[in-house]
């Protein structure tokens, strides 16, 4: 779903009585990862799919790619958008034979589904995760989780009331580049690890399309802290092994945004093509066209917004400290303009340090690996060789889609994500977005209900 109806929410997200429950939270993550897949090899039947969101994720990685891969485990029993063109549009690119929505508790109440997907603008995440909870439905949502410390208070006592679990779908950790780190971490090959360097690079292509589209605006994104940054930060996460504790950051806007010497309402009516590099002919992407040109009758989203509009109020440069609960300090950077795309990390410890350079874009070199280079202190460096992925976000999203869909499958290295994990990667972004307007350092355990946990590992095993 990609930007606000003449439909109003409140007719749109029905507000009946909850259908709440009163257990409490048992699953871990990894039992929550085995439930789906195991539902239906014990029972025999599809496990019953809903989606509220049919834009270009919904419809591409959890619409048309489910159906291709496990159309033998699942079925979709109902699709949900508050714009009828596009929910429409959606239905035929993702092959679907079901009912249509644009009343999402009329859905949830006709179809009865056991898992919702969640792929809706991320400012509106919680209301449908809390809402299919109440409704009783396990919820599989996009990152970000959701956009405020309110809104993931909201989310952590649904589960609680309802006993009904949510999965966050965090494919980064399932790229066998990062899996890889998490592996050399978890075997102490650096010792004790002590600190992070970690700066992520978005370019003037994939970089620039944040501030076309409606993440350009903080009140429906949170901003780059939570839309991308929250994949980072979960990253941190899992390969710390500790909860974040205190966060202090710094941000601006200076080069998207007012920042521009000339702009336009969007791209197909910009007089101003010649001269702009940032100039995005969407007319040459079909896909897109259908989607949401064909579209915007019903709502007014223009997806080839200008990239100079000056309602952008996101940053496009940002840098945060962020201090583990372990004591492990963290150095983060994100830049969403720079001539390629990719990271540069590197990884402290007691007896050593890894360094990793990715570019996900232009690649440096005809290779066919990423690259880590582990150092030992008083010995010599090695350099391990990892294969391209070969799905979508570093070979990440086949196998997140695999652990949720197939029976039995195991979870050596904690990649599955629960609630806890999308809301801790969620407050060290809102926490920088807190420590920038206010100016003080701000302490995760004083946002919602969950309190830092240490849990250090990176002892080297003998």
């Amino acid at each position: 779903m990609e930007t606000n109806h003449p439909m109003s929410r409140r007719r749109f997200l029905a507000t009946t009585g909850a259908l709440a429950g009163t257990a409490l939270l048992t699953s871990t993550p990894a039992a929550h990862a085995e439930s789906f897949a195991n539902q239906v090899k014990n029972t025999g039947n599809k496990l019953r799919l809903a989606m509220v969101g049919t834009g270009h994720r919904g419809t591409g990685m959890w619409g048309k790619e489910l159906l291709r891969e496990y159309s033998d485990r699942m079925e979709f029993v109902g699709l949900c958008d508050i714009n009828p063109g596009r929910l429409e549009t959606g239905k035929r690119l993702i092959g679907a034979d079901c009912p249509t929505f644009t009343d999402f508790e009329k859905m949830m109440k006709e179809t009865k589904p056991d898992v919702l997907i969640v792929t809706t603008v991320d400012n509106t995440h919680d209301e449908f995760i809390v809402k299919g909870m109440e409704m009783g439905a396990d919820i599989i949502t996009e990152k970000p989780m959701t956009t405020d410390e309110k809104k993931i208070q909201r989310i952590l006592d649904a589960e609680e009331r309802t006993s009904k679990t949510c999965r966050v779908t965090f494919n980064y950790r399932y790229s066998p580049h990062r899996a890889k780190i998490w592996e050399l971490l978890h075997n102490g090959e650096i010792g004790e690890l002590t600190s992070v360097d970690f700066h992520w690079y978005l370019d003037t292509s994939h970089g620039a399309d944040y501030f076309r589209r409606w993440h350009r605006l903080v009140e429906k994104s949170g901003s780059l802290w939570l839309h991308k940054a929250s994949h980072h930060f979960d990253l941190l996460n899992w390969w710390i092994d500790s909860d974040p504790e205190t966060v202090y950051a710094l941000g601006q806007l200076n080069f998207y945004g007012k920042n521009g010497s000339f702009r336009a309402e969007n791209c197909r009516t910009c007089p101003h093509t010649a001269p702009c590099p940032f100039f995005f002919d969407m007319t040459k992407n079909q896909r897109l066209m259908d989607l949401y040109a064909a579209n915007e009758s019903y709502d007014g989203y223009l997806r080839d917004g200008c990239v100079f509009k000056t309602d952008i109020n996101i940053f496009d440069k940002m840098a945060a400290t962020i201090q583990y609960a372990n004591g492990v300090q963290v150095s983060y950077s994100l830049t969403a303009y720079s001539p390629y795309e990719g990271y540069r990390i590197a990884f402290n410890g007691t007896d050593g340090r890894i360094d990793a350079w990715i570019q996900e874009s232009k690649p440096v070199s005809d290779a066919n690996y990423d690259e880590i280079v582990l150092f030992r202190n008083f010995g010599k460096r090695q350099y391990i060789h990892i294969p391209f992925g070969t799905s979508g976000h570093g070979g990440g999203d086949k196998l997140l889609k695999d652990q949720i869909f197939l029976p039995n499958t195991p979870d050596p290295m904690k990649q599955c994500a629960n609630t806890r994990d999308g809301a801790l990667s969620c407050l060290i972004g809102i926490a920088a977005r807190n420590n920038i307007a206010s100016g003080q350092v701000v302490n995760i355990g004083d946002l919602t209900s969950i309190q830092p946990e240490v849990e250090k590992r990176y002892k080297r095993i003998l």
